[in-house]
């Protein structure tokens, strides 16, 4: 679709593929592929594309499987990659190499899906508690909690801009775009019904995590996330703060200590054996690997939505 790709031999192509990573489809690298070439930067923006576009795009995610999004450095291949394609769709703030090299590439249609719905400042106290946000996420967003794919509300919102979006960029399947937005909604708005009754009565509303990623999820189902923040992975927390977390979790009927499959579960677990918890899995979904319980967003949520039900006691 974009007359610039025909220039790019195949070697420079599948050499930029190869620097690329498929998403859950597989799909081909954008740029050459007959279709409405879309770039997103990591998985929840990959999956909405796919979604939504179906046969008619090719999607890439810059973001590898099991990589960390946040660590992500774009490559000069991935750049000249971007450049060729008809659409990125990405999170602005959230990855810095990826905003400098989308501001850089030009591409005709460019969706942040930040300015999609609105975001709110989460983490700096979480659950009445101060707590330093790590260095790595501190400035996101301008303060503002970046995580809106946990969410299935806010996440829903994202796709009907992104649906839109497509419908312009590539008017001759618009129909198809807009009855696959719909359909994907309808998807988002079961599950966030199903979240809303599976959280509506529980014997505890607190959840200890390592990662203050769930805000918006724990703002939407009246629950309260108490992140481990501050901390390195690697580290053993002080005896300051377990005394604080063991005080907090019998004070609130807190269980569980939860981790996530693409950083290190030693602080979670050192903190649950001190504090005479139980550990367990609430994935944050920025990327889906062979660990993760579920082969896509929804899979995951549903098993986000048990762990949450276990750990806060839900009749």
């Amino acid at each position: 679709m974009n007359e610039r790709r025909r220039l790019i031999p195949m070697i420079a192509a599948a050499g930029a593929l190869a620097a690329l990573s498929a998403c859950s489809t597989d799909s081909a690298a954008a740029g050459g592929t007959g279709k409405f070439d879309v770039v997103a930067s990591f998985y929840p923006m990959a999956f909405l594309a796919e979604q939504i576009g179906g046969d008619h795009v090719s999607v890439t995610s810059l973001t590898q499987p099991g990589q960390e999004p946040h660590d992500l450095e774009i490559s000069a291949k991935q750049t000249a990659q971007l450049q060729e394609s008809d659409a990125v769709l990405y999170l602005k703030n959230l990855q810095p190499s990826v905003d400098e090299a989308v501001a850089q590439a030009g591409v005709k249609t460019t969706i942040d899906a930040a300015t999609l719905t609105s975001l709110e400042k989460h983490g700096n106290e979480v659950g009445g508690h101060a707590a330093e946000h790590d260095d790595e996420h501190g400035e996101e967003a301008g303060g503002k909690d970046p995580h809106i794919w946990l969410d299935p509300v806010k996440y829903s919102e994202v796709a009907k801009g992104v649906g839109a979006a497509f419908e312009k960029a590539d008017p001759d399947h618009a129909a198809d775009y807009k009855a696959n937005t719909a359909a994907l909604v309808k998807k988002l708005d079961a599950l966030n019904t199903r979240f809303e009754d599976g959280l509506k009565n529980t014997d505890s509303k607190v959840f200890i995590t390592t990662h203050a990623a769930f805000g918006y999820l724990a703002e939407r189902y009246g629950l309260t996330e108490e992140a481990i923040n501050g901390l390195d992975p690697e580290s053993e927390p002080s005896a300051n703060r377990v005394k604080d977390l063991e005080k907090m979790a019998k004070a609130d009927g807190v269980t569980t200590v939860f981790y996530e499959t693409l950083v290190s579960d030693r602080t979670a677990k050192t903190i649950a054996s001190d504090a005479g918890l139980k550990t367990d899995v609430l994935d944050p979904i920025e990327g889906i690997t062979e660990k993760s319980r579920g082969k896509d967003y929804f899979a995951v949520q549903e098993a986000n939505l048990k762990a949450l039900q276990a750990a806060l006691g839900a009749k």
